[in-house]
């Protein structure tokens, strides 16, 4: 039996999907509004990008305009020479807008938020091709939830279920009397990880595994641009100017 075409659901509102154009334009105007605005704008970069903490950032400074991404839109927005800046001396900003970076215009005091980015830091899980900062071992004996670290009244022995998971990872345990048990007989342990070491995701899942965070979320200021003086401030050195100094 056909299906009766009165059971169709005909939608009367219809959405449009913004175009790459649309948008591009959009956030160009956006940030020449908010050069007219804002008293300061910083540009800033990001190290271990978490969305999470970004929204963080935007929640905190409610009050001020956060934008980032698409780079090249924000160098024109602002100018890559005297002749096409938008107002005097934003082409000194163009150095600093490659990589994960982005702009902040806020009428704060330039001290309090610097002050502010400083001090938050959150840590997070590494992610795989994150270099580690510190070493990590997960000692022989009995396996604990938070092996390595500082015992706690958390620190309790593993599951028995999490026994065939570690064995997956590379982690040579067993099971004895139902303990998951580590016995290396080359070591103090197992290393998972050692400082200065580009991480994958094995290791990565393991530091998991064990509440080891070692990512830090951090808001570089880079340059920072008044509208009252027209004066850029360079408030991060680049790469190539560290490398000359340190010579």
């Amino acid at each position: 039996m056909p299906v009766s075409k009165r059971a169709k659901i005909v939608h009367e509102s219809k959405t449009t999907k913004k175009s790459h154009k649309e948008q591009t334009r959009r956030l160009f105007a956006n940030i020449r509004e908010c050069i007219e605005k804002y008293d300061h704008l910083f540009v800033f970069s990001v190290d271990n990008m978490r969305n999470t903490y970004l929204k963080d950032v935007r929640t905190e400074f409610s009050d001020s305009r956060l934008f980032f991404g698409k780079t090249k839109v924000m160098a024109v927005a602002l100018g890559n020479s005297p002749e096409t800046e938008f107002a005097p001396n934003l082409h000194q900003l163009a150095p600093f807008l490659t990589g994960a970076v982005g702009l902040l215009f806020t009428s704060r005091d330039p001290e309090s938020v610097l002050a502010h980015f400083d001090a938050y830091r959150p840590l997070d899980f590494a992610r795989a091709g994150t270099v580690s900062p510190r070493d990590f071992i997960i000692p022989n004996g009995v396996v604990h939830s938070r092996a390595g670290e500082i015992p706690t009244s958390e620190d309790e022995p593993v599951s028995h279920t999490v026994e065939p998971t570690l064995r997956k990872l590379g982690v040579p345990t067993r099971l004895v009397k139902g303990k998951v048990v580590l016995e290396m007989t080359d070591g103090p342990g197992y290393q998972v990880c050692r400082a200065g070491e580009t991480l994958d995701s094995r290791q990565t899942t393991l530091l998991k595994m064990f509440g080891v965070a070692t990512a830090e979320f951090r808001v570089a200021m880079k340059a920072l641009w008044s509208r009252s003086s027209g004066e850029v401030k360079v408030l991060e050195k680049k790469e190539s100017e560290m490398d000359v100094d340190g010579e």
